[in-house]
């Protein structure tokens, strides 16, 4: 269901691995690593932080399971009616994020998508 308020939510979950097991910030400091582009327009819709991750083992390289709760985003309309408002004629919408993540020497991972996601636009 779209919504404004966090009214609903889905939880997205992906794999990584980090070669030089540099991902996440130290401590308190540093800016958000996770990043979920809405692939409808374009633009950069939610991002999160991932605390530091331990190197593992004698490699220094990392990997794992992200698991990130997002919540609902608004109905784009292709009738050109006002985003989160109540659907007069388009009962449904869909959302791809596109997702990547940066290290802390600012390297840009590959990027990835969601499968799409099915918004109640009412």
């Amino acid at each position: 269901m779209q919504g404004l308020f966090q009214e609903d939510s889905i939880y997205v979950t992906f794999y990584f691995e980090d070669g030089d097991g540099d991902i996440g910030r130290e401590g308190n400091a540093g800016a958000n690593n996770v990043f979920f582009t809405d692939t409808r327009s374009g633009s950069l819709d939610n991002s999160f932080g991932i605390p530091y991750i331990p190197p593992q083992g004698s490699s220094n390289g990392v990997e794992g399971t992200v698991e990130i709760l997002l919540f609902s985003t608004c109905c784009i309309y292709s009738t050109g009616q006002d985003p989160c408002t109540p659907a007069t004629t388009q009962p449904y919408d869909s959302v791809v994020y596109e997702i990547y993540m940066i290290d802390r020497a600012g390297n840009e991972s590959n990027r990835i998508q969601t499968p799409a996601i099915t918004l109640i636009c009412d």
